[in-house]
C-alpha cells in the first residue's frame, strides 16, 4: 500500500456478524434497508459528525444534512468525495439507482439521487440509512 492510498477494512462475513446486530448486518453488509421513519437520525439536527458504523469512518457533517421528508436520514454532499464510493443499482426493473458505499469498509450506505428539486447547494440526495450511521456530536 502506498503512502497516501486509502486506509481500508477488510472483515470475513463472521467477523461482521459478531460486530454488528441482525439489523445492521442486514443493511451494511447485505445492501438491505431499514423501514422509512424509524430510524435514529431521521429528524435528528444534533451538530456533529455522521460515521460509518461498521468501521468509524467519517463521512458525512450535520451541516450537510437536510429535511427532505424521505423516511431517512439525507445529506446533499458527502464529508468528502473520497468517503464514499459509488455503485450502479439495477435491483429495481425500470428504476436505476446509484448506491452509495463507505469507501473504507466497502458497506451499504443507501443511495443518492440527482434532480429533485430539493433546494440545497448540489441538487443531490444522498438518501442513507440511519442503521448505518453513528453521530459523533460537536464539542459544546
Amino acid at each position: 500500500m502506498t503512502e497516501n492510498a486509502p486506509f481500508k477494512v477488510v472483515k470475513t462475513n463472521d467477523e461482521w456478524r459478531a460486530q454488528l446486530n441482525d439489523l445492521e448486518y442486514h443493511v451494511l453488509r447485505e445492501a438491505g434497508t431499514e423501514r422509512p421513519f424509524t430510524g435514529e437520525y431521521t429528524d435528528t439536527t444534533t451538530e456533529g459528525v455522521y460515521r460509518c458504523r461498521a468501521c468509524n469512518a467519517e463521512l458525512f457533517r450535520s451541516n450537510e444534512k437536510f429535511s427532505s421528508h424521505c423516511g431517512w436520514p439525507s445529506f446533499f454532499a458527502p464529508l468528502a468525495e473520497e468517503r464514499v464510493r459509488y455503485l450502479t443499482d439495477d435491483s429495481l426493473p425500470g428504476r436505476p439507482r446509484v448506491e452509495v458505499r463507505c469507501a473504507t469498509c466497502d458497506s451499504h450506505l443507501g443511495h443518492v439521487f440527482e434532480g429533485e428539486g430539493y433546494d440545497t447547494p448540489t441538487d443531490l440526495r444522498y438518501c442513507i440509512n440511519s442503521v448505518c450511521l453513528t453521530l459523533e456530536p460537536a464539542e459544546s
